[in-house]
């Protein structure tokens, strides 16, 4: 983003940072993003995937746990430096940089990942519903179809609400595992000795013969490495770091390189706490598991439900079952709501689509709730776990396609300036993008391999396999080699140094670019604007703005009468911190009010501006009426039926909330 777009000091965050404060109050002031970002790595799908390796494995892939938290803390600290630095996410940084042709892709994968999440929280929760009130299975799973009224009731009483909410299910899920710990007596050298990888004998090792013949690497053989990439997919999380790059732009910083380094390191502590608590609960599952399921021999427990039914008599009590049901619960809803902040930012980012809250939310849950209801349908309860382990691969094979981006685009000075990765991050980030893609990509083609050879080369393998697995490591390869692509072809790609602020064809763009907006007069409707001293003008800074401008350009105001520009800003950021949201689209739009403003001005009207956030009806309402305005003047957008039902109507239920008379400007016809 520019130095312009960088500056703007108008936008204030949700918390204000006390910059000559103390380093702990400043640092207190930054946490909350990393802990909405640590609930995706408790999800219930960590939990299929930990139990699954601590009853079959032993503690053995413990260490697989401490580098994945490693790689998180890593990759997170990254995403929370391209948002505090660049002022854009992930998504729109993606956006900006790629062609096209490469944007649409990685946003369906991304969307594949968030539905996989969402899969794990649908399962998740229904599993917990079963074991604590007997629900059916496949009832719990339509019955999280109502979790989105739950969410959307929450995200009215602002972020900060929402984050308490958080916080308690969090730390619910902590205080049921710690319990946990104590009641399994795990055997702590052991668990320390899992910190390291190793052989079948149990000695540290990088690679290893198999009795088989193959090679092992880092202890992982075929039958591990699916429980593995299962852990690593569960724990770092693709679409948190879309996610977190956007979250961090919620505070209010100095907007200078001390103000930006300030936020850095204090990012940077939020997500080393946030994600070591994480840690702690992946940790304890899967030592529960070992403890408790692996020490007695129950080596295929990899169901949640069998983990529930055995923990009590293992351990001795029914507060062991009972604490583990509830925890399920609060795992399942806590990462529902991150999962819903993800979705948004991530279509909105890569499209610029923004679609009704709600609609969104049916969408995604739809697509995650459909595959779950015939799983469980045709194979039975019992398959819903190998579903749950399956979605976290999903996860994993997905990550590379948001990590090799986040990695080049926090290595780019041009982009970064002073805050360009150092040489040793830049190190460490290629090689934890390596890992990530060389163990995806082991998986993928054994799998691929395993399915041409057990359907004895069925015709779908190499018409539909085979060729998805190429075209995936093709566009990997792709986003690889995209910054050498575009120095070397800069005629048919983006230039990396291009301005990175991609806005919107119509009103805001022209009117960020300083282009007058207003167009030729034409005669404006019957209207005795003499009688009005404060028109509220509601913009949507888009196409239609055009009519609503040249009426009001064309009045004929009363002496001392003033014009208020209202917008409300509605990106995913805007929705859940009203305003104190910080985000690209805020500061655009911001800007964008204030370019017309001084156009209207240069005509001779008195003008200022209103940006409101959140939802569009009520604040366009609010803004009215703190404004003082005697008429509202709004343009009309020219959709009906199912366009209102997926993009909103806003005229029609501004009407109700508003009580000064109102006037809605046609717009101007086609030629």
């Amino acid at each position: 983003m520019s130095k312009e777009h960088h500056s703007l000091p108008d936008m204030h965050g949700s918390v204000i940072v006390p910059h000559r404060a103390s380093w702990f109050r400043r640092m207190f002031a930054f946490a909350g993003p990393a802990y909405l970002v640590s609930v995706g790595y408790m999800d219930p799908g960590n939990w299929a995937t930990d139990l699954a390796g601590g009853a079959r494995f032993g503690y053995q892939l413990l260490w697989v746990l401490l580098m994945s938290n490693l790689m998180a803390v890593l990759l997170q600290t990254l995403s929370a430096r391209l948002g505090v630095v660049t002022g854009r996410d992930l998504a729109q940084a993606c956006r900006d940089f790629y062609p096209r042709a490469l944007v649409w892709p990685l946003w369906v994968l991304c969307e594949l990942a968030i539905i996989a999440c969402d899969l794990a929280e649908v399962l998740g929760a229904a599993i917990g519903l079963q074991l604590l009130f007997h629900v059916p299975l496949l009832f719990g799973v339509v019955i999280t179809a109502l979790d989105v009224l739950v969410l959307l009731a929450l995200s009215r009483y602002g972020m900060r609400r929402l984050e308490a909410v958080i916080v308690t299910l969090v730390a619910t899920i902590g205080a049921c595992f710690a319990i946990e710990m104590i009641l399994s007596r795990p055997d702590v050298p052991a668990a320390i000795a899992g910190l390291i990888p190793r052989d079948g004998g149990g000695h540290p090792t990088l690679f290893a013969r198999e009795p088989g013949g193959g090679i092992s690497v880092l202890g992982l053989h075929r039958d591990s490495l699916y429980i593995a990439l299962g852990i690593l997919g569960a724990t770092v999380m693709p679409h948190n770091l879309y996610l977190h790059s956007a979250l961090v732009q919620s505070r209010s910083i100095e907007a200078t390189p001390e103000g930006r380094r300030d936020a850095a390191q204090g990012n940077l502590v939020d997500s080393v706490v946030a994600l070591n608590l994480a840690f702690f609960v992946n940790a304890a599952i899967l030592i529960l598991a070992a403890a408790t399921f692996y020490r007695a021999g129950h080596f295929e427990v990899a169901s949640l439900q069998d983990a529930h039914r055995l923990l009590a008599p293992l351990l001795g009590t029914s507060l062991a079952s009972t604490l583990f049901a509830v925890a399920l619960l609060s795992a399942g809803q806590s990462s529902t709501i991150t999962g819903t902040l993800a979705g948004q930012i991530v279509m909105e980012g890569f499209l610029r689509v923004r679609v009704q809250p709600w609609l969104r939310r049916l969408i995604s849950r739809g697509f995650a709730i459909i595959p779950a209801v015939l799983v469980i349908a045709f194979k039975g309860e019992r398959a819903a776990d190998s579903l749950l382990v399956f979605s976290q691969v999903v996860l994993s094979v997905q990550l590379s396609f948001a990590v090799v981006p986040l990695v080049q685009f926090t290595s780019d000075r041009k982009r970064m300036g002073e805050f360009v990765n150092p040489a040793w991050v830049k190190v460490l980030a290629v090689l934890v993008t390596v890992a990530i893609a060389g163990l995806n990509a082991k998986l993928v083609l054994d799998a691929v391999m395993d399915w041409t050879r057990v359907s004895r080369g069925a015709w779908w393998t190499y018409a539909i396999a085979w060729p998805l697995a190429l075209g995936l490591g093709g566009l990997l390869s792709l986003l690889v080699l995209m910054p050498w692509l575009q120095s070397r072809w800069t005629r048919f790609l983006p230039a990396s140094d291009a301005a990175p602020v991609v806005l919107p064809a119509g009103t805001r763009a022209r009117a960020a670019e300083g282009v007058t907006v207003v167009p030729p007069v034409v005669a404006p409707l019957a209207l005795q604007a003499s009688a009005y001293q404060r028109i509220a003008v509601a913009l949507e800074l888009g196409a239609a703005d055009a009519s609503v401008l040249a009426f009001v350009n064309a009045l004929e105001m009363a002496p001392g009468a003033e014009v208020v520009l209202v917008h409300v800003a509605e990106s995913a950021a805007s929705r859940y911190l009203g305003a104190d949201s910080r985000d690209a689209e805020s500061r655009e739009d911001a800007l964008a009010l204030e370019r017309i403003a001084a156009d209207l001005r240069a005509h001779g009207i008195a003008c200022r501006v209103a940006l409101g956030h959140g939802d569009v009806k009520r604040e366009i309402a609010r803004l009215v009426r703190e404004s003082g305005a005697d008429l509202l003047v709004t343009g009309s957008h020219g959709h009906t039926g199912i366009r209102d039902v997926v993009y909103g109507a806003t005229v029609s239920g501004v009407r109700h909330l508003v009580g000064v008379p109102m006037l809605t400007v046609p717009p101007a016809p086609r030629s």
